[in-house]
């Protein structure tokens, strides 16, 4: 979206200097009101596509809530401004790569990102569409990351989630698809679980260790979020930023933390 407003400015640019160049060219079109008007706007115009992009680009995002993963917290259809510069600021034509960062991700984070190609479905793998997801973080690189019977744990130690939600108080018993743990671990980066039964990863899944440069990802929503438990460990250059305040509907304004 944010290339998408470059490129339109960049036009709008080329096309106010051949008005302009046609303007000081031909004295009747100088002073015709509709020709100056018109110019004047695609002037204006070009200057405030750019702007746009570029706060786009390095500052703030819309997004739009898409599904309910992140019930009760975020619900679908809530609008919010996403801070695109806490992790860091973008370094334009590379593959997420940022500097001066405020801070790093931590636990607890929400965080809006580009989704792994394992985190698409159908027709979205084969064209690669861009999607933007929105999850929790629940883990860092280097984290082990269990749950048992939807209770999670990380590095052994049971973490207290008081914003969860439960749709189904069903536990799915996960059967034994691999012989070694080092097979589960392989294949859980590899994200072999999204296209796998829910039963296999939902209620209990791991352990696992999220690798280097990496991070866990889990909605709040825990029984219909398709998360880091199915497509695997998010890389870092796939975060977009930390959502700032919900603005609509104004009901929920809210900063979010």
């Amino acid at each position: 979206m944010e290339f998408k407003l470059l490129l339109a400015g960049i036009l709008l640019y080329g096309i106010a200097n051949v008005l302009r160049y046609i303007k000081n060219a031909n004295k009747v079109l100088s002073s015709n009101k509709f020709f100056i008007w018109v110019h004047e706007w695609i002037e204006t115009g070009w200057s405030a596509v750019i702007i746009a992009a570029i706060i786009m680009y390095f500052l703030l995002q819309a997004f739009k809530i898409p599904s309910g993963s992140m019930r009760m917290t975020l619900l679908e259809g809530d609008h919010l401004f996403v801070n695109k510069f806490i992790y860091g600021l973008h370094i334009p034509f590379t593959d997420g790569k940022r500097i001066l960062p405020i801070r790093h991700v931590q636990r607890g984070d929400i965080i809006v990102f580009r989704a792994p190609i394992k985190a698409l479905v159908g027709e979205e793998r084969v064209k690669k569409i861009e999607k933007d997801f929105i999850k929790r973080c629940v883990a860092l690189g280097g984290d082990k990351v269990e749950v048992v019977n939807k209770k999670l744990f990380i590095n052994d130690k049971l973490v207290e989630e008081s914003y969860l939600n439960f749709e189904d108080m069903n536990f799915y018993q996960a059967p034994k698809v691999f012989q070694t743990q080092k097979e589960y671990q392989t294949a859980w980066e590899n994200g072999d679980f999204a296209d796998m039964a829910l039963d296999v990863v939902r209620d209990n899944f791991g352990p696992v260790v999220v690798p280097a440069g990496c991070y866990f990802a889990m909605g709040d929503n825990r029984d219909r979020s398709f998360d880091s438990r199915f497509w695997g460990p998010l890389p870092e250059n796939r975060i977009k930023g930390k959502p700032l305040f919900l603005y609509w509907p104004a009901k929920r304004w809210r900063l979010i933390k």
